[in-house]
């Protein structure tokens, strides 16, 4: 491939809104998502498909989305982000947006980059070690994927262990660790993974299956509901005896943003 071929990239949707998870709840972004996964996770929410056309809020909170045919070229994109202002960084998403490491390379923008991703495709990650300045980094645990067999497991925490350490935490770089707990969340699984990474994160952020609004029993789409208070309570007091863990909810499901 020529470095043409990088220029331009399948983008689902570009919108300005607060990030809702981990350490950085609150802070305003301009949130770029990418079209395609590599996963696929039992409690995803998000639709990430390409329709051939990327929606665009270009006045934050408007719910008014001019259509932009897919793909979006890098100029393009940066066009499109300049009217978002008082910003503290442009929010990478997907989708994963690894998938697309090589157009991400290309960006010239003034504002921190801030990466999230599911940390399981390490070439492309090693892309970008020197691109970005946030890693939202999740540990999927294996028994969050469909159809994944025993080699492929094994293949798959490899692979985000590695994603960390070549994301780790830096002079220069933030990178912390998201992982989902829902009720069927064996305890032992997360404390391995997260050992695994302690050196190359500043923080664990156990994230509970938020349903929308104050609905506890909502019911998710794989039929798991939100794990007791107790059980993440004892989890994180565990896992405080190695690293600083915190627990933060998916605040934007709370109130409706995008």
């Amino acid at each position: 491939m020529t470095a043409s071929d990088f220029t331009s990239a399948p983008i689902r949707e570009v919108f300005c809104s607060v990030q809702g998870e981990g350490p950085y709840v609150g802070v305003r972004q301009a949130f770029v998502r990418f079209s395609g996964c590599n996963l696929n996770c039992n409690y995803c929410d998000t639709d990430f498909a390409n329709p051939g056309t990327c929606d665009y809020e270009q006045v934050e909170g408007s719910g008014s989305f001019e259509k932009i045919k897919n793909p979006v070229s890098v100029g393009q994109l940066e066009a499109m982000l300049h009217p978002f202002k008082k910003l503290h960084s442009v929010s990478l998403t997907g989708g994963e947006p690894l998938l697309h490491a090589d157009f991400i390379e290309t960006l010239n923008l003034t504002l921190p980059l801030y990466l999230e991703s599911n940390m399981t495709l390490p070439e492309q990650a090693r892309k970008l070690t020197e691109k970005v300045t946030y890693v939202s980094g999740d540990f999927k645990l294996p028994a969050s994927l469909r159809d994944i067999g025993s080699e492929a497991r094994d293949a798959h925490m490899e692979n985000t262990v590695e994603c960390f350490r070549l994301l780790r935490k830096n002079h220069s770089r933030d990178c912390f660790c998201k992982i989902v707990v829902d009720n069927s969340t064996e305890l032992e699984t997360v404390t391995s993974a997260v050992e695994a990474i302690v050196p190359y994160v500043s923080c664990v952020i156990l994230q509970p299956e938020t349903p929308i609004g104050r609905d506890v029993t909502n019911l998710r789409p794989s039929g798991s509901i939100q794990a007791s208070v107790q059980s993440i309570m004892q989890l994180q007091k565990s896992l405080l005896e190695i690293i600083d863990t915190r627990v933060i909810p998916q605040t934007h499901r709370m109130w409706g943003c995008l």
